[in-house]
Formats: structure tokens, C-alpha cells, sequence
């Protein structure tokens, strides 16, 4: 059965965003490492080119990431289900 996450910001746990906003950060940065770039590399490049790498981290971001939601969605399945709070 699938579950659809909280609307309402006051029910949505926001160390856990917090934590999924440091791991995509943590990607991107990962990606860049993988070009042999920095991030202060890519913000002085022509606009053009930053926009184009950058939008290649944030694909690989977006794909790592959906995997670490596979990942805990399984393990909760496995585990029958979320634990109560």
C-alpha cells in the first residue's frame, strides 16, 4: 500500500528534510569531486557551462537519492512497516 508524505509542513519531520537536503548536497558535491571540480570552480565558469554541470550533479543527486528512498521504503516493508512515534 502506498503512502503519500504529509502536506502539512507541521506533521512533515524536519530534521529528516534537513537530512535528505545535506545527503543531495553531499551528491553534488560527490559529482563534481567525480569531474574534478569544486564547487568554487563551477560558480566562476561562464554561466552557460555552470548551468549545464550543474544540472548533471543534480541528476545524479535526484537518482542517488530515489535509491535511498528505495532503499528505506524496502526496509520498512520488510520491517512490516513505519515504527510509531
Amino acid at each position: 500500500m502506498a503512502r503519500t508524505p504529509p502536506t502539512n509542513p507541521e506533521l512533515t519531520d524536519t530534521g529528516a528534510r534537513e537530512s535528505y537536503e545535506h545527503l543531495e548536497q553531499a551528491y553534488i558535491l560527490e559529482y563534481l569531486r567525480s569531474q574534478g571540480l569544486t564547487l568554487e570552480q563551477v560558480r566562476a565558469m561562464p554561466e552557460e557551462q555552470a548551468r549545464e554541470i550543474l544540472r548533471a550533479a543534480s541528476l545524479y543527486a535526484s537518482t542517488h537519492m530515489a535509491v535511498v528512498e528505495a532503499r528505506a521504503h524496502l526496509v520498512e516493508e520488510l520491517h512490516g512497516g513505519p515504527r510509531a512515534l
